[in-house]
């Protein structure tokens, strides 16, 4: 079995030394980046299985990569940073991060995290097939990709897709936010709130849905949400 790549960019050289020596420690290969650019260049020929991303960084902005990132490829994406305050990880999450470290951070940690992420995915692959179908749409989680019943395609984000999923196996049942917080992983509080409700939101937009009266993704307020539709994986 392939041991997991892990692509670093940060700008700091001693960071990216002391990542790079605790992951391939713990069995993981590494590629890391000082500049946004090196790293693009390197996605187009390989896709890492994770993508530790630093926001601060010197030629592109850090947050705008973490949105493409989690459009475009099918990495987890986890960003470590020095920015500490709340708005900053809810803002990352939001656009689509699956983790939010901040620095100074235990090397320990970060391959917890690690593990814990790909852990989450790998159970996901095996417990079912990667394609459902509801009410006229269709929701590949290989490829990230929702098509609606004329093919017309809407790519999702890794995170979108976490909360999609786990609507989709669960149809017509309430989901609490302290089920949402235990299934998909981080911190309770207002910042995992708060990225719930963005990747909701957008999930429905994505969806056509009316957002006064949505069909498929409805708001049980004080409980929870519940998922409306007749769901068949593949």
């Amino acid at each position: 079995m392939n041991q997991p790549l892990v692509s670093i960019l940060d700008d700091e050289p001693e960071i990216r030394l002391i990542l790079s020596e605790a992951l391939t420690e713990a069995g993981f290969r590494t590629m890391t980046f000082a500049r946004a650019t090196e790293f693009e260049a390197s996605l187009r020929k390989t896709v890492p299985d994770v993508c530790l991303v630093d926001l601060s960084l010197p030629d592109k902005d850090g947050l705008t990569l973490v949105h493409r990132l989690a459009l475009e490829q099918g990495a987890v994406v986890i960003i470590i940073s020095g920015r500490a305050q709340v708005q900053d990880r809810v803002t990352g999450l939001e656009l689509g991060a699956d983790d939010y470290i901040i620095k100074p951070f235990d090397p320990a940690e970060v391959v917890a995290r690690i593990r814990a992420q790909l852990r989450k995915e790998r159970v996901t692959r095996q417990s079912q097939s990667n394609t459902a179908s509801f009410n006229g749409w269709t929701a590949n989680f290989d490829s990230y990709l929702l098509l609606d019943d004329t093919g017309s395609s809407t790519p999702f984000s890794h995170a979108e897709g976490e909360v999609l999923r786990l609507f989709l196996e669960s149809p017509k049942r309430l989901i609490s936010r302290t089920q949402m917080q235990e299934t998909l992983g981080g911190a309770a509080g207002e910042s995992f709130d708060r990225a719930m409700d963005v990747r909701i939101s957008r999930l429905r937009t994505k969806l056509r849905e009316d957002p006064k009266n949505p069909r498929l993704i409805k708001t049980i307020y004080g409980a929870g949400y519940i998922f409306l539709g007749d769901v068949e994986w593949h």
